[in-house]
């Protein structure tokens, strides 16, 4: 049997993945920092901490023929590492994001510009070795610099799964917590009419089980996500109708203030004005053609949101502490004071 290696691999994708992984025949290691246990004999859950580089460099020695690897890495860490998951396995799945792209095609493919590339904004670009998007792009150009072809990269859209679900760029701990609560949330305005792709951890791991070990994908790149798009404003008003959420729109600098503190508020920012803000819609149409998915088979939003929604409650959930207090006081002040 063909060994993978999973790095991240209970997280919001790699939970959906290894069961298809495991559909499809391969024997896998997972690496956790929890002690799980499996019930399959072609699956393992090894204790481990995947940013060590001398527990890795241990693990490499396992002979994996396909290693996927969720993890995040800054640049200095991923320089350190590259060569040795090139050198250790057939195949290596690098996760990026379709945040690196810039807002140039309505129609985002994986020939689009990228925001590294062509942006302007100089104070932006200061932040290219800590900001998402730009380091992300950074790291695809070391694998395409390497000199090696047994890689592919992978970008997930934003992607909801069991426990996460997005909102602009809150997250369930903020926003699903609050209307479970029974309090409103505060939404930019200016995102309301900007179009979003959002994907099911599900469907995600289906496309990133077929790029595994699939000769094709060698040296390429691929946007794992559906092509379904829906407005900010229309996915609010989704969360309306399957959890109660109540919320009010308002403008971003407010918004912005109530989410992030002073170190954080630039990438909140970008993060903000550099994704959830373009007017873009996602292409999957080259994932579709390698893996013979269809979008047709993809897993409808409201319902995926139905289905994942239905497994959180004010116990299963822990709050982001900061960002509802500070919406607390705002809805007591009914302005932000500095």
């Amino acid at each position: 049997m063909k060994k993978i290696l999973v790095l991240g691999g209970t997280g919001a994708m790699g939970r959906y993945l290894v069961p298809e992984l495991l559909k499809l025949g391969y024997k896998i290691d997972v690496i956790s920092l929890d002690d799980i246990k499996s019930d399959n004999d072609n699956l393992s859950y090894k204790i481990g901490n995947a940013k060590d580089i001398d527990q890795l460099s241990q693990l490499l020695k396992g002979n994996y023929d396909g290693i996927v690897d969720f993890m995040t890495y800054n640049l200095n860490e991923f320089k350190e590492r590259i060569k040795l998951f090139l050198d250790n396995t057939g195949h290596y799945l690098f996760l990026s994001s379709c945040r690196v792209f810039a807002n140039e095609d309505p129609i985002v493919k994986e020939t689009s510009p990228r925001l590294l590339d062509i942006s302007t904004d100089e104070e932006y670009l200061k932040l290219k070795e800590t900001e998402y998007s730009l380091f992300k792009a950074l790291e695809e150009n070391m694998l395409t610099e390497s000199g090696y072809r047994n890689w592919t990269i992978v970008r997930p859209a934003t992607t909801y799964s069991t426990g996460r679900a997005q909102l602009v760029t809150l997250e369930a701990n903020s926003f699903v917590y609050r209307a479970l609560e029974n309090k409103k949330v505060i939404i930019p305005i200016q995102a309301k009419d900007c179009p979003a792709t959002l994907s099911w951890g599900g469907d995600v791991g289906k496309m990133i089980a077929r790029i595994v070990l699939n000769e094709k994908a060698l040296g390429e790149d691929y946007n794992v996500a559906t092509s379904e798009y829906h407005t900010w404003g229309e996915i609010a008003e989704m969360y309306t109708s399957l959890i109660g959420l109540k919320y009010e729109w308002v403008d971003k600098e407010t918004y912005l203030r109530c989410i992030a503190d002073d170190a954080w508020y630039p990438y909140a920012k970008y993060q903000l004005i550099y994704a959830r803000m373009f007017n873009r819609k996602t292409d999957n149409t080259k994932v579709l053609r390698l893996t013979g998915l269809k979008q047709e088979e993809l897993m409808p939003l409201y319902d995926g949101l139905k289905t994942e929604l239905a497994k959180v409650s004010l116990d299963t959930i822990k709050p982001n502490k900061f960002i509802c207090d500070n919406m607390d006081k705002y809805f007591a002040s009914k302005k932000w004071k500095e």
